[in-house]
C-alpha cells in the first residue's frame, strides 16, 4: 500500500467518522425505529441484569468458583 493509498482511507475514516457523528445525522437516525431509544427496559434485560446483580453479590468476596462448584 503506497503512502498516498494511506492517507486517502485515513481522510475517508476521519470524513466518516465526523458525518456519523453531526448532529444532522443524529437527529436523522433518531427518527428511524431501529435507533429509537426504549422508554423502558425490556424484560429479558431486566432480568439479565437482576441475575447479573445476584452473581456478583454471591462473589463479592473476589474469590472465583470453578464451574463444578458452581452447579453443586
Amino acid at each position: 500500500m503506497s503512502g498516498n493509498h494511506g492517507n486517502r482511507r485515513a481522510e475517508l475514516a476521519n470524513d466518516i467518522r465526523r458525518q456519523a457523528g453531526s448532529e444532522v445525522t443524529k437527529r436523522f437516525l433518531r427518527t428511524l425505529p431501529a435507533f429509537r431509544l426504549e422508554k423502558e427496559m425490556p424484560q429479558r434485560l431486566s432480568d439479565l441484569l437482576d441475575r447479573l446483580d445476584d452473581a456478583e453479590a454471591e462473589n463479592a468476596d473476589g474469590g472465583r468458583r470453578s464451574i463444578a462448584a458452581r452447579r453443586h
